[in-house]
């Protein structure tokens, strides 16, 4: 296992973080035990997690992968452990979470943070994570901007000015982005950098073969604020496992109607089909490939992976010692170039 320095942090996280997302609702107290041990004995030492989990949200399991998280964390040693968890933004009709917070602010910060620290029987969450803008952005698979969706929002000074409180009472230790867009990422710095508060260290957004966005403005924003990108969905809900490439193919996206949106669309099935061809051409697992191909990518710091069985997550983490050669990147961009990001 690789460790890199999180954007401009003093964390270390390993290459690859345990997404925790299913635990509560397809995978039980028991099997998040089980995850959990096993990735931290093959040197995994961040573990990501979020208030609204497990998914899909429900009034009755949220909180529930924190608790899970908590209650394996309370038997470890804290300081081996870099924990990743996230505020929920505006409520997405989620109004089981603090009764349906309109904003990110003073109020719901402070709540939910108190509630994460609770929940995860910790004194402190080393990288705090905005789960989604509290300004209107296009999201989950949504793809154009409409100026006449813009709300009100708290400001982001402000905001920040919230968090460097916690930071200085030592309940957080730094501060991320997730789903973030690039006006958003060099925003938050640029303020930070204003008026002397805490700097952003990294952004979680969807990386995949299927949605390669970030390779273009947002991989820019990330060198020039020196940010970490967290990659998650690297297997696009199960769709590059191909496991839905046959009838019948069970998962959460045949498992949980109107779940994962973005990824059923024009020319995913045709995409995945080429990389799996790609795969078996080079005698490799087609969530290998996928798994390593974004591993490599230049600007990710940390590949997010979940599994829902440890036959899964133990092959997803043996997906580190694959390195793609300069002869699969090529076919994978031919591929790319039939059908770009067809899942944004």
């Amino acid at each position: 296992m690789h460790y890199q320095q999180l954007g401009d942090s003093n964390l270390k996280v390993s290459e690859i973080c345990l997404g925790t997302m299913t635990f509560g609702q397809q995978n039980t107290l028991e099997d998040a035990h089980q995850q959990l041990s096993y990735a931290i004995d093959q040197g995994v030492n961040f573990i990501d997690t979020a208030e609204m989990y497990p998914v899909p949200a429900r009034a009755e399991t949220q909180g529930r992968t924190e608790e899970y998280v908590g209650h394996w964390l309370a038997k470890q040693p804290r300081d081996r452990m870099i924990i990743a968890t996230k505020i929920a933004g505006p409520s997405r009709r989620m109004n089981w979470i603090r009764e349906g917070p309109v904003a990110i602010d003073r109020t719901n910060i402070e709540q939910a943070v108190n509630d994460s620290l609770r929940r995860l029987q910790t004194d402190y969450i080393d990288l705090y994570q905005i789960h989604w803008p509290d300004r209107y952005v296009p999201l989950f698979g949504q793809s154009v901007f409409e100026p006449v969706q813009v709300r009100d929002t708290v400001p982001i000074a402000e905001q920040l000015r919230v968090f460097a409180e916690l930071i200085q009472a030592g309940k957080i230790r730094y501060l991320g982005l997730s789903n973030e867009t690039p006006w958003g990422m060099a925003t938050f710095c640029q303020t930070a950098r204003q008026f002397g508060l805490p700097k952003v260290v990294s952004t979680q957004n969807a990386y995949n073969l299927l949605n390669r966005q970030f390779d273009w403005t947002w991989a820019e924003a990330c060198y020039q604020e020196g940010l970490g990108m967290l990659a998650y969905s690297p297997l696009a809900f199960g769709c590059l496992s191909g496991k839905y490439l046959h009838p019948n193919g069970a998962g959460r996206l045949s498992l949980f109607s109107g779940f994962g949106q973005r990824y059923l669309k024009m020319h995913v099935n045709e995409a995945v089909a080429e990389y799996s061809a790609i795969a078996h051409q080079y005698n490799l697992s087609l969530a290998t490939l996928a798994l390593a191909f974004v591993r490599q990518r230049w600007f990710v710091t940390s590949t997010i992976i979940g599994a829902t069985t440890l036959e899964q997550l133990q092959e997803n983490l043996a997906s580190i010692d694959i390195k793609l050669d300069a002869e699969i990147l090529t076919a994978i961009d031919q591929v790319h170039q039939r059908y770009p990001s067809p899942a944004p």
